[in-house]
């Protein structure tokens, strides 16, 4: 009971909400880039958090189905189509054995999209978690990004026998609406809180970064982070400084003053100074941005940034309670 991988994607692997509890013995806690869609495909497949998704990043890959499954998509719109027929975002759906999902019937809108499967897919569970690490080759499966001719097994597919049909009709009928904290709002800017050393960089380099200034992603950008082209940026007085522990989104700046925002698979610790640290509901909307796009930032207060993680937080229980009926149909 598994699903078999046609073409792999530019860049399809497993991920959960990351291996926490051992940074401090230099392991990185990897997990989705977008969270909010990562947990999102998971709610509407009826599953809870704890089960990874399949991130795809831009060229989805094309997959077949060899057992039936209830499967949904969230995050970026990779045109999707299921037998060659388009299919949409955040609803839960029924594939057949035999049924092939493919990407890349229209230009993507966003970068990384998220594929969930009810009852999750058979991975072991390395520290805890089923993300894949790529850079050093565990998690997820097999640690690695999917490849041709790979079988992917099912924890739970739909039991053999089942009406399918009458599934399909009766999830179609369930009525989803997603609390607008949920939504993937486009955004001007992306908002930040002051980093560690905000105060000890130059007035011209907070001003340009805080101000308003366009940053570009540079090429040199991956999971691990997105290295910024823009205004050069320096702290007034140059010091070395111990190595520190290192957070999604935080805002480093080595010595040749150009930014560096470490994403999911980044780094334990860190010795650079950080200008910033990108405030946490914003991290989705960041996940999305692709090399080349350009980003401008925008000063948060505490209270607002936790207020809006709260915020999130409560739709996404109220989006949980809400789907209760879509997970009794699949019990």
């Amino acid at each position: 009971m598994s699903i078999s991988v046609i073409k792999p994607g530019m860049l399809s692997s497993f991920q959960d909400r990351g291996r926490e509890g051992y940074q401090h013995q230099g392991i990185p806690a990897a997990g989705a880039m977008d969270e909010r869609a990562h947990r999102l495909a998971n709610a509407l497949a009826g599953n809870q958090d704890e089960h990874a998704t399949l991130e795809m990043t831009l060229t989805g890959p094309t997959l077949r189905f060899d057992a039936p499954a209830c499967f949904a998509l969230a995050g970026a719109d990779l045109g999707a189509t299921l037998n060659g027929q388009d299919i949409p975002l955040h609803r839960p759906l029924v594939a057949r054995a035999g049924d092939t999902l493919a990407f890349g019937a229209r230009p993507a809108m966003g970068v990384r999209g998220y594929l969930a499967v009810h009852g999750g897919y058979a991975l072991p569970r390395v520290m805890g978690s089923e993300s894949t690490y790529l850079r050093s080759g565990f998690g997820g499966f097999q640690g690695r990004a999917l490849a041709k001719r790979d079988q992917i097994p099912l924890r739970a597919p739909l039991a053999a026998g089942r009406d399918l049909d009458a599934l399909q009709e009766a999830l179609w009928n369930q009525r989803v609406y997603l609390p607008a904290a949920l939504g993937a709002k486009r955004r001007a800017s992306i908002r930040f809180l002051p980093g560690m050393h905000w105060n000890e960089f130059s007035e011209d380099s907070r001003q340009a970064f805080g101000g308003g200034a366009e940053f570009r992603i540079s090429p040199q950008s991956d999971r691990m982070g997105y290295r910024l082209l823009g205004p050069a940026l320096s702290m007034r007085q140059p010091r070395q400084m111990l190595s520190e522990a290192a957070c999604f989104g935080t805002v480093q700046v080595p010595s040749g003053g150009e930014a560096i925002i470490l994403m999911a698979d980044r780094q334990t610790t860190g010795g650079y100074p950080k200008i910033a640290q990108i405030a946490t509901v914003d991290l989705p909307a960041l996940a999305q941005c692709a090399p080349g796009q350009t980003l401008r930032f925008q000063l948060i207060e505490l209270e607002e940034a936790q207020r809006l993680d709260s915020e999130r937080e409560r739709a996404f229980t109220q989006l949980q309670d809400a789907l209760a009926p879509l997970r009794a149909l699949l019990a």
